[in-house]
């Protein structure tokens, strides 16, 4: 058990990470520790500087180890039960892919976050505990943007979320995205390996941009690039694309934030749709011709069984909005 080597009303904390707990997301970590405290609050303190891991600064998206002690800043929890009991998170059930004892691949689709925060109520994760009230565990495996569609994974079982996220750490699982961009995508451009650095807008929002090898806080991000085909310019936009569009199966060897559309975008070729780093223009012009979201959408999922040993290929097709934008 993790054990607060001080705790009190209105006092900082010290948790001991236990073994247990080791490899978990920081966020995870805290969302369980921190029950009653708004995620919004949990992520406030993390990005302030006000956690810290062993009198260091740490990131949300950090996996602590055992041993690590962790400060935790004064809370104080809400005191307003009853409206929080009046706005219950909504039962929603999502597309099964796969299910087994060990864990589940749901269909996420586009603008659904898969967890609460940052100025979201809640996500997947919590509409599906919601939805399965008799489960005694279920946690996410990884992560998908809110706009992206596709494969998402959910453990149901603690050695079975253990056993994922180690074959996610140790890239021994192949994650496969199509994405269609603007532009004709040269077949010879095969690998982006281009570091990443994270950083925070004014406003506390989240971007990543490309780095030199020898930035203090680079990230080594690698993503592999094949053409799946090349389509003509939307009717109509002729003019403004005349090099059309190509649709992309994307395969990221490293699962940094925003790391395809990164890639992508710094490439030369914006991922259609995409509002942080997109054409925006461009993104204006589509959304009033039909596409009113990015283009980005997990597809392939290779993985060994948690349990079995055995090798698994997962598939979520694309859907229907964008179906007709991928000539298919």
């Amino acid at each position: 058990m993790n054990s607060p080597v001080s705790d009190g009303p209105g006092a900082v904390r010290h948790l001991l990470v236990d073994e247990d707990s080791a490899g978990q997301r920081l966020d995870n970590y805290l969302f369980r520790e921190l029950k009653g405290v708004p995620k919004t609050h949990i992520y406030r303190i993390i990005r302030s500087g006000e956690v810290r891991r062993n009198k260091g600064r740490i990131s949300a998206d950090d996996r602590v180890q055992a041993g690590d002690v962790l400060r935790i800043p004064p809370i104080r929890l809400s005191e307003r039960p009853a409206e929080k009991a009046a706005q219950p998170v909504p039962v929603r059930d999502f597309p099964v892919i796969h299910e087994d004892d060990a864990f589940l691949a749901l269909d996420k689709p586009a603008g659904v976050a898969v967890h609460g925060g940052s100025g979201v109520s809640f996500g997947v994760i919590e509409q599906l505990r919601r939805s399965r009230p008799d489960a005694r565990f279920l946690e996410l495996v990884h992560r998908l943007d809110r706009e992206t569609s596709g494969l998402l994974l959910i453990a149901k079982k603690k050695s079975a979320l253990k056993s994922l996220q180690d074959q996610f750490r140790e890239r021994e699982t192949g994650k496969t995205y199509l994405a269609l961009v603007r532009g004709r995508w040269p077949s010879k451009l095969k690998v982006l390996d281009q570091p990443l650095h994270k950083y925070l807008l004014p406003d506390g929002e989240r971007r990543v941009r490309v780095v030199d090898a020898a930035h203090p806080d680079a990230m080594r991000a690698v993503t592999l690039v094949a053409v799946r085909k090349h389509l003509p310019a939307p009717s109509g936009l002729e003019a403004v694309c005349p090099d059309g569009l190509t649709l992309l199966e994307v395969t990221i060897k490293t699962g940094r934030t925003h790391q395809i559309r990164v890639h992508l975008s710094h490439a030369g070729f914006p991922i259609v749709g995409d509002d942080k780093y997109g054409d925006f223009d461009f993104n204006r012009l589509l959304a009033k011709a039909g596409l009113r979201r990015m283009f980005l959408h997990a597809w392939r999922l290779r993985l060994t069984h948690p349990i079995s040993g055995q090798s698994m290929e997962l598939h979520s097709e694309l859907p229907v909005e964008l179906g007709p934008w991928a000539g298919s």
